[in-house]
């Protein structure tokens, strides 16, 4: 039998104790031995939980416990968290997580302690919930030289933009919404503002392409400036507006973003929809293979802590040799040296456009021009720039700016994969 203890009751940390229970006979033929919960840590009371003989408030229960093996983090955050996960594998105890922000944060100290220690550090469930995708790109696609990652990483911020292209809703109707039937946080704004997406795409990015991608340095755009304009003139494009983290080889370097994006409705991620994920890899023999399906939710996120506890236990003996280098440079390409392209909003004097417009195909050269007939955009110019250096396109914007006739650029909005 193994023993593990599982740290914060809250809805992970319940939901793994349950997948334990529930599946127990089967996860015991795949891993080999059974797995038993021994001790919950949570200083929280949970008098009616079937479980409450298991709780414990005193973390020394856990860790002094030569027989607990595997410890489970369900807790949340990077304090508290970090603390508890150092001194399991410092103890030789293995360590299965969630907790994405830990993960972005401290992997590559704590990836480096667990191999010291000769033990396992976990987090399958950190990135897509239930979707199986730290271990594919870890293991399955190892014998590729991975180029790109582009995926919808944020259940939430898909939930609403999805209600906004197919109801109409606003902004604030359709994060109201999502926030009544669980999706959004009470306070969204990890979700809203890309933050939660950013974490992911330095996990992953850090996993495909060999080294540490710093969380704290990736550029990242939120959703709550999205509009229900913005949305008509993407559909006018035959196109829809995502939130995506991208992550790219550039040589000896790494670039990643995350952002609202204008996708084809051929693209691949256009159709995934509510609160649904997907992350599109790109490999040199694989060619493009997608990963899909529910990003978050009590018993998705808990099953994939599952499968690296089973991991664990049929692996016993074998420590991880993964670890994340951490470059002695800047690994970073700066945003403003990648090509995109733009779609740009802008509102100008009626009387003046055709000259406005002259002027920005004299700045911008070849431009798509996009046109909405109802009388609210009657005083607005929408284009589509050409592919450039996203730093070039900025100062092309600054030199629009200057014509008098312009009286604001309502949004800029990227182009990707169009």
């Amino acid at each position: 039998m193994v023993n593990i203890a599982v740290l914060g009751y809250g809805v992970v940390g319940s939901g793994v104790v349950e997948v334990l229970k529930t599946n127990r006979i089967s996860i015991k033929e795949r891993a080999g031995k059974e797995i038993s919960v021994k001790k919950i840590l949570d200083i929280r009371n949970f008098e009616d939980s079937p479980d409450k003989h298991l709780i414990t408030s005193n973390p020394d229960e856990v860790f002094n416990d030569e027989s607990i093996s595997i410890v489970v983090e369900t807790i949340g955050g990077t304090k508290i968290a970090y603390e508890y996960t150092k001194r399991a594998l410092s103890l030789g105890k293995s360590v299965v997580t969630s907790n994405k922000e830990l993960v972005a944060t401290h992997g590559p100290e704590l990836l480096k302690l667990a191999a010291e220690k000769g033990v396992r550090y976990l987090f399958e469930a950190s990135v897509g919930g239930g979707i199986p995708i730290i271990r594919p790109l870890s293991q399955c696609l190892a014998a590729n030289e991975l180029n790109g990652i582009i995926g919808i990483l944020n259940g939430t911020t898909n939930y609403i933009l999805t209600q906004m292209k197919n109801t109409g809703k606003g902004f604030n109707e359709a994060l109201k919404e999502a926030q009544m039937k669980g999706y959004a946080e009470a306070n969204p704004s990890a979700d809203i503002e890309g933050h939660d997406a950013c974490r992911k795409i330095a996990i992953l990015s850090s996993i495909a392409f060999n080294q540490y991608v710093d969380c704290r340095n990736i550029y990242t755009e939120g959703i709550s400036s999205i509009s229900l304009e913005d949305m008509q003139y993407a559909d006018a494009m035959d196109s829809v507006i995502k939130l995506v983290g991208i992550g790219k080889k550039i040589e000896n370097k790494v670039f990643a973003r995350v952002s609202p994006v204008i996708l084809s409705k051929q693209h691949p991620l256009a159709n995934v929809e509510d609160v649904f994920n997907a992350i599109l890899v790109s490999g040199n023999a694989i060619g493009d293979v997608m990963f899909y399906g529910r990003g978050a939710g009590k018993l998705p996120t808990a099953s994939a802590v599952v499968a690296d506890i089973i991991d664990i236990v049929k692996h016993a003996g074998s420590a991880a040799a993964n670890t994340w280098e951490v470059k002695d440079y800047d690994n970073l390409v700066n945003k403003d040296e990648i090509e995109t392209s733009f779609f740009v909003r802008l509102i100008a004097d009626q009387d003046q456009k055709e000259k406005v417009c002259s002027n920005i195909s004299e700045i911008f050269g070849d431009v798509k021009f996009i046109m909405l007939q109802e009388k609210k955009f009657s005083e607005e110019i929408a284009f589509v720039t050409s592919e450039e250096k996203e730093g070039k396109l900025h100062e092309k914007i600054s030199i629009l700016k200057d014509n008098k006739s312009v009286k604001d650029i309502l949004k800029l909005i990227r182009v990707e994969g169009n």
